[in-house]
């Protein structure tokens, strides 16, 4: 009796404690909703948008995967080649809280799409991540500057 009710405890405990794994979809253009922690290129209001992310000719999802990578504390989740979709766990240093950040190339554009997995307030870290990507894809010679 003892040991199932600590079995059930213990799970209990692990649900939650753990900040729910989104499914895999690709959301690279699902609009931000308006009480989440979420920016996106994707979405046109003034809250969550982010400027384009323009590629320059030839520049493959492997390439811009390599820069994210050199981000604190991201680590690929799930790739698809076949659409040229990726998404990238962020995970904080001092909370280790995990954003989902989600990446498409479509038509020569880098689709961008950083939300928090929780309901905490991101302080703008969603946004500084992703401008700190656009500045090392420029740095790295992969986007076009305007």
């Amino acid at each position: 009796m003892f040991k199932s009710v600590s079995l059930i405890i213990i799970a209990c405990v692990l649900c939650a404690c753990s900040q729910g794994i989104e499914p895999t979809n690709d959301r690279t253009t699902k609009p931000c909703r308006a009480d989440t922690q979420c920016v996106s290129t994707a979405d046109t209001s003034e809250k969550v948008h982010l400027a384009p992310f323009i590629l320059r000719p030839g520049v493959t999802l492997e390439q811009v995967e390599r820069v994210v990578l050199t981000l604190p504390g991201t680590r690929i989740a799930v790739r698809d080649e076949d659409s040229d979709y990726v998404r990238v766990e962020c995970t904080s240093k001092i909370l280790r809280l995990v954003d989902d950040l989600e990446l498409k190339i479509s038509d020569f554009q880098l689709i961008v799409r950083s939300q928090s997995r929780n309901e905490y307030p991101d302080f703008g870290s969603n946004r500084r991540r992703t401008e700190e990507l656009r500045e090392k894809l420029v740095l790295g010679g992969l986007l076009d500057t305007p």
